[in-house]
């Protein structure tokens, strides 16, 4: 760390440095850009993960996206910190996602959105997947058409995921990391797939309050505070709204147990079980 600082400091002084905006071609955490208009070329500075010192830390993946080396598929995550990531599926909705995501501002919880592209279609889709990015939420991929995986062909698992992917980065300029298949059907060679071609390991979940028949608010909640364990994941659905009912009540009772939440791919890089 001395050194790199020992390398920094002549370059912050000759007072290069401007906005820490990024090219959409460039990766956002890839850096600020120093430039001049005597310079013939930008000079990047490492900081963060990308920090000389990171590479002695955790060994680069050759997975695209990623700072570690990471599993084809998540449950849940050995840790020995009280985190726990919530995810919600299937929206955005245009009245029950504004506000869960009125409640979650209000407890500072950070969540994973893994959103379908034909509801980001729907007018009020690009305003919320917006206001999630902005509020430090994470958005993750569920396919255009929340068809069945395990069903299609690779070529069709492929357009399924890329024009979600596009479309959410479209959208909100930030690139989705991981995805959930619909139903959490996928074969392992699907998962396989996904991973080398799109950088996205395949999350599913430790708790199914299975919101979607609808079994009230209060069972919800009993449900998820129940099956809560640190490291786990939590699957609701944003769609419906006796869940975002219920989630008042879950989320105070998560935070009186102790639990700090994260999103999917902070859990991911908090992983202790060794497999990096």
């Amino acid at each position: 760390m001395k050194r790199f600082f020992t390398l920094l400091m002549p370059v912050l002084a000759s007072g290069f440095l401007t906005s820490c905006q990024v090219p959409s071609s460039v990766s956002r955490d890839a850096g600020p850009v120093l430039n001049d208009s005597s310079m013939t070329a930008s000079i990047r500075i490492p900081v963060g993960l990308k920090a000389p010192t990171w590479d002695s830390l955790k060994p680069k993946s050759d997975i695209p996206g990623w700072d570690r080396k990471i599993d084809h598929t998540y449950f849940s995550i050995q840790t020995s910190q009280k985190v726990i990531a919530i995810t919600f599926d299937d929206g955005p909705h245009g009245v029950n996602t504004p506000r869960l995501l009125d409640m979650l501002k209000k407890r500072d919880i950070k969540a994973t959105f893994y959103v379908v592209g034909n509801m980001v279609k729907n007018s009020y889709g690009p305003g919320l997947l917006r206001r999630m990015v902005a509020e430090g939420h994470e958005i993750g991929n569920h396919t255009v058409t929340h068809g069945t995986l395990s069903k299609m062909s690779e070529d069709g698992l492929r357009k399924e995921l890329r024009e979600a992917h596009n479309m959410i980065a479209e959208v909100t300029g930030v690139e989705p990391r991981s995805m959930r298949p619909p139903g959490g059907a996928i074969k392992n060679e699907q998962k396989k797939l996904m991973l080398k071609e799109f950088g996205y390991p395949t999350i599913l979940w430790s708790v199914d309050p299975e919101d979607w028949k609808r079994p009230g608010a209060s069972v919800v909640t009993s449900r998820l505070l129940n099956g809560a364990a640190p490291g786990g994941i939590l699957l609701v659905h944003d769609l419906h709204a006796p869940t975002v009912d219920a989630m008042p009540a879950t989320l105070d009772g998560l935070l009186a147990k102790g639990y700090k939440f994260v999103t999917v791919t902070e859990l991911i890089n908090m992983d202790e079980s060794g497999s990096e």
